[in-house]
């Protein structure tokens, strides 16, 4: 029983909606918008504003008082604390219904489009243990829990291995198991990690940029290949190799690395990768193209479904053998070699060299020739030079980052004008915003989602435009 104060209007409401954020909506009895975590629709539940923003207020849960027909149990033990699997609390036909809706609701009130039937989401037959790459912090101060804090007589080993707790860069939630990779990812992190508290290793300190141990990076590919990069802060040989070899003694690592990074962030675009036992890269294959993926490699963190999603994308361009296809944000070009033999040509543009490069070596190693790329910021690369040297494309593909498409590559496209645009988006809301600069020149023709992310409030979405 909550013995807390609440308002009258703040009680026994119903949770209507769910945000992109994860954030679940309610309405208090003045008509209030208020937002509040750990809810999902149809709960009814008490709560307790704290803070008011600008058109809605958020709030704490006091109390669930009638659990959701859609609630379920999470699997998780570290749910509600590690914030990532922000869903694992809603039935999987739940989080697909929400995210259905989510991408509707944009496209009708924010591309400025007329909208046809939207095709009904692609579900992933795997909602549990189907990323193939997961990153963790090191850290000597990790979060505590209440009971950590409260209990005196409880011992606390403040060292841990996990994920920033969200809203918070310089605490990491230690995290004992994880259901997003498949094994053996879970117990090459505790395996680490144990070793590393064994032997006295120091863990990382965010705030006062010390210690030796940073960072955790386990990729895998779909036949069970497994890539390990371990970030140090500092240089320790004899702590190093001691730490490699015994992950090396224990695992079947296909590709175990390493890297020195001393700088303030761990982002690994810039560092030096040393191999130190095993190849520089995993492989993944996909109807017979095999894919190099290095550490600094951009790949759909879900092979099953990033499968699906290039299948859906080639069926939206509808390709003849013809066509001149330009591919914006190819990333490691996977999405360019999966359409080549379906066109004449394809021109994949990306930001990052290292991609680039992994981008040719797997052209040529699947034997591509009509498979073309370019190192470039988009929104300078994409110009008329550009068009010049390739020619005008009949279809471009365009798989942006989460802030969407620069306002230039957009107006750049209209001035193309090619007869098709897939546009893949990982982002609904950026997405309907760069069709509405788009509504004047060219219709919504066909939508398709496709979850790739179980568990979050994330999905991708496939629109086709056709040149009105």
């Amino acid at each position: 029983m909550v013995n807390k104060f609440i308002p009258e209007g703040y009680k026994n409401l119903e949770v209507i909606d769910i945000t992109n954020r994860g954030k679940g909506v309610v309405k208090s009895k003045q008509g209030k918008v208020i937002f509040v975590s750990g809810v999902i629709p149809g709960d009814k539940i008490n709560i307790e504003t704290y803070k008011k923003r600008r058109g809605y207020f958020e709030a704490n849960l006091i109390e669930i008082l009638k659990p959701s027909p859609n609630r379920i149990a999470p699997q998780c033990m570290h749910f509600g604390i590690c914030g990532g699997c922000k869903w694992q609390n809603m039935s999987y036909e739940a989080q697909l219904h929400f995210k259905q809706k989510e991408i509707t609701h944009n496209l009708k009130n924010f591309s400025g489009m007329i909208i046809p039937e939207i095709d009904e989401i692609q579900a992933a037959p795997k909602p549990y243990f189907y990323r193939n790459k997961m990153e963790y912090a090191f850290s000597n101060q990790r979060w505590l829990t209440s009971e950590e804090i409260t209990n005196k007589l409880l011992p606390i080993e403040k060292k841990g291995l996990g994920f920033h707790k969200a809203g918070m860069w310089d605490k990491v939630v230690d995290i004992q198991q994880c259901h997003l990779q498949p094994e053996p990812a879970n117990q090459i992190r505790n395996t680490t990690k144990t070793f590393a508290l064994e032997h006295g290793l120091d863990f990382f300190n965010p705030r006062e940029q010390k210690g030796f141990l940073r960072s955790l990076m386990i990729r895998n590919s779909s036949h069970g290949e497994f890539m390990v990069l371990i970030q140090f802060f500092k240089e320790n040989k004899a702590q190093r190799e001691a730490l490699l070899e015994h992950l090396k003694k224990h695992f079947d690592i296909t590709s175990l690395l390493y890297c020195i990074n001393s700088k303030a962030n761990d982002t690994l675009y810039d560092q030096e990768i040393i191999c130190y036992d095993g190849k520089t890269f995993i492989m993944e294959e996909m109807e017979g193209l095999n894919f190099k993926i290095n550490a600094k490699s951009f790949f759909q963190t879900n092979t099953e479904q990033a499968y699906e999603l290039y299948k859906i994308t080639r069926v939206f361009a509808g390709l003849k053998g013809k066509e001149l296809v330009y591919d914006l944000y190819t990333g490691t070009g996977t999405i360019a070699q999966f359409i080549a033999k379906d066109c004449n040509r394809v021109v994949g543009v990306e930001s990052v060299p290292e991609a680039i490069e992994a981008a040719n070596t797997n052209a040529k190693e699947n034997g591509i020739k009509n498979a073309f790329f370019e190192v470039g910021d988009m929104r300078r690369v994409f110009n008329q030079d550009f068009i010049n040297r390739h020619g005008k494309a009949d279809v471009v593909i365009t798989d942006p980052p989460r802030n969407g498409m620069h306002p230039a590559v957009v107006k750049q496209l209209l001035f193309l004008q090619p007869e098709k645009i897939v546009y893949v988006s990982c982002n609904p809301s950026t997405q309907a915003r760069d069709l509405f600069l788009m509504k004047d020149h060219y219709k919504l023709v066909r939508s398709k989602a496709i979850d790739l992310f179980p568990q979050t409030q994330h999905v991708e979405n496939v629109v086709l435009l056709e040149k009105i």
